[in-house]
C-alpha cells in the first residue's frame, strides 16, 4: 500500500478512528492488524519474512538477556545478525553475486551457468531488517531489556508508518511509545495532519513530476548533453531530496496522529557546508545506524589514522551497498568515504590557503563557497546514484561538459515543468527562510504565523497538491532498497 494512493486514503482514517474508539488494551493489536495488512498489500507472501524475522529476534534476545555465559550471548546474537542478513543477502543480493560471477567465469570462458532467482525484492526489506538487528544488538550490549510482549515487538518489527522507508527506529524510543497509552489529542493530530499535508506536496508537486524529467535525461543518456545533464542532476537531487524526505514526513505525520513521535530523518541536508554535515542532516537515522553499529564497533576515530580512514571507507562502502545490489550504489558509497577522507586530510592546508588569501575573514563569502563546493559533490555522488551503470554515469560526466549557451533553451519543459521549477525554488526559499528563523521546523514555522496567513498557506497547500500533484500511486524511490 503507497501512502500516495487511494486505498491508504480510505485505510488510515478507519485506523485512526477505530484507535480511539476502542479501548487502550485493543490497540496493539489493532495496529499489530493493521500494520500487517498494510505491508500484506503488496505481496501477502512476503509477510512470512517479517514473522520469521520477528519470532527469531524475539526469542534470541530472551536468550541473551537470560544467559549470563558471554559465549552463549555471542551465539545467540551471531543466530540473529546471520538470519537477518541471511534473509537480506538471499533476497537483495543473490542475483547480484550471481551475475558477477557469471562474468568471472565468462572471462575464463567457462562453459557454466551460474542460477538466478527469479523472486522480487520485498519492500523495506533492509529497513525492518536493521531495526530488528539494532534490537536484538542493544538487548546483547545491556542497552535493551528484551521485551517480554511478544505482540509489542512484533508492532516494532512491522509498524505500518514507517516499516518500508523508515526512519529506522531505536527500540529504546519506539517501544516505550508504542507501550503507552494515547489519548486523542487535537493538537497533535493538527500536528501531524500539517507534516503529512507538507509530504504529499513534496513527493505529488515536486518529486514525481521531477521523475518525468530526470528518467527522460537519465534513460537515454546519449541523448543529452551539456545543459540537459546538468539540469537533469540537479532536478534529481531535488527528486531524491523531496521523495524520501516527504515519505518521511508523511510517516512522522502519520505516528503523530496515533501518538508515536519518529525521529527526524532530514534536517535541510542541501545547506550542509561539509560532507561530514551532510551526513548528519541526510537520512539520519540511516547515518547513526551505521554510525553506532559498524563505524564504532571498527574502531571509529579512536584508532591509528590509517585505520581511522579505513573504517570510515567500509562505513560507506557498506552504506553504499545497504542501498542496492548495483555498482553505482557502491561507487556512490566509496565516493563519500573518499570525500571524509579527503576532507580530513586537506584540513590544515585548507585552514592556511584560506588565512593566507583572507577567505575566513569574510565569512558570508566563505560560507557560501562551502555551501556550493558541498552541494556539486553531492551532485556528482547522486549521478552515480541515479544512473542505471558506471558506463552510463561516465557518459552523463563526459556529455555534461559540452556547453553551449544555445542549449538554455530547454525543449524538455512546458507549463507544468515551470511550475516544477518554481516549486523547486519555493522549497529552496523556504528553508532558506528557516534558517534565518533559527532552523525551525516547516510544521512550527505553519503553527506559529497569524491564523490568516497560516489558513491561506493551508489552502494553498491543498490546491497545489490537487492541481499539480501526480496522482498516478509512483513508488517512493526507497522503496527499492
Amino acid at each position: 500500500m503507497l501512502f500516495n494512493s487511494l486505498h491508504f486514503a480510505l485505510f488510515f482514517p478507519l485506523v485512526v478512528a477505530i484507535f480511539f474508539l476502542i479501548k487502550p488494551r485493543f490497540r496493539q493489536v489493532l495496529l499489530l492488524v493493521a500494520s500487517y495488512y498494510f505491508y500484506m498489500s503488496w505481496k501477502a507472501e512476503y509477510i512470512i519474512l517479517i514473522l520469521l524475522s520477528t519470532f527469531i529476534d524475539y526469542f534470541v534476545a530472551k536468550g541473551i538477556e537470560g544467559s549470563t555465559d558471554q559465549s552463549r550471548r555471542k551465539f545467540l546474537l551471531t543466530i540473529s545478525v546471520l538470519s537477518n542478513l541471511g534473509i537480506l543477502f538471499f533476497f537483495k543480493y543473490f542475483n547480484f553475486f550471481s551475475s558477477n560471477v557469471q562474468d568471472v567465469i565468462n572471462v575464463f570462458n567457462i562453459n557454466y551457468e551460474v542460477p538466478l532467482l527469479q523472486v522480487l525484492l520485498p519492500v523495506g526489506i533492509s529497513f525492518y531488517t536493521f531495526q530488528t538487528m539494532s534490537y536484538t544488538i542493544d538487548v546483547y550490549r545491556k542497552q535493551q531489556s528484551a521485551e517480554k510482549n511478544i505482540f509489542t515487538f512484533a508492532l516494532y518489527v512491522s509498524y505500518f508508518p514507517q516499516l518500508v522507508a523508515g526512519p529506522i527506529e531505536r527500540p529504546r524510543q519506539l517501544l516505550p511509545q508504542l507501550k503507552s497509552k494515547t489519548t486523542f489529542d487535537y493538537s497533535r493530530v493538527t500536528s501531524g495532519s500539517r507534516l503529512m499535508a507538507w509530504g504529499f506536496f513534496k513527493k505529488l508537486v515536486i518529486a514525481d513530476r521531477a521523475a518525468m524529467i530526470v528518467n527522460e535525461i537519465f534513460n537515454n543518456p546519449n541523448d543529452y548533453h551539456g545543459w540537459y545533464v546538468i539540469f537533469g542532476s540537479v532536478l534529481f537531487a531535488y527528486q531524491i531530496y523531496c521523495d524520501f524526505s516527504g515519505y518521511s514526513d508523511i510517516a512522522i505525520g502519520t505516528a503523530r496522529i496515533l501518538g508515536v513521535e519518529l525521529m527526524k530523518n532530514f534536517e535541510r541536508p542541501y545547506f550542509s557546508k561539509s560532507i561530514s554535515e551532510f551526513w548528519k542532516r541526510w537520512h539520519i537515522s540511516l547515518s547513526t545506524w551505521f554510525r553506532d553499529y559498524v563505524y564504532i564497533p571498527l574502531g571509529g576515530n579512536r584508532a591509528s589514522r590509517p585505520r581511522w580512514y579505513m573504517n570510515l571507507f567500509i562505513t560507506f562502502l557498506v552504506s553504499g551497498f545497504w542501498h542496492g545490489a548495483n555498482w553505482t550504489f557502491i561507487v556512490w558509497g566509496a565516493l563519500h568515504g573518499f570525500y571524509l577522507i579527503f576532507a580530513i586530510l586537506y584540513e590544515k592546508p585548507k585552514n592556511r590557503i584560506n588565512e593566507k588569501i583572507g577567505l575566513n575573514k569574510v565569512p558570508w563569502l566563505y560560507n557560501k563557497i562551502q555551501l556550493f563546493s558541498t552541494f556539486i559533490l553531492v551532485l556528482i555522488g547522486w549521478v552515480f546514484f541515479r544512473a542505471n551503470n558506471i558506463s552510463e554515469a561516465i557518459v552523463l560526466f563526459s556529455n555534461s561538459i559540452e556547453i553551449n549557451a544555445s542549449q538554455l533553451s530547454f525543449d524538455l519543459l512546458d507549463a507544468s515543468g515551470n511550475q516544477l521549477i518554481a516549486s523547486v525554488a519555493f522549497i529552496f526559499i523556504l528553508e532558506i527562510i528557516q534558517n534565518l528563523q533559527g532552523n525551525k521546523e516547516i510544521e512550527d514555522w505553519m503553527t506559529f504565523k497569524g491564523k490568516p496567513i497560516r489558513w491561506a498557506f493551508y489552502i494553498l497547500l491543498i490546491a497545489t497538491i490537487l492541481n499539480f500533484g501526480i496522482f498516478t500511486s509512483n513508488d517512493f524511490i526507497y522503496f527499492q532498497f
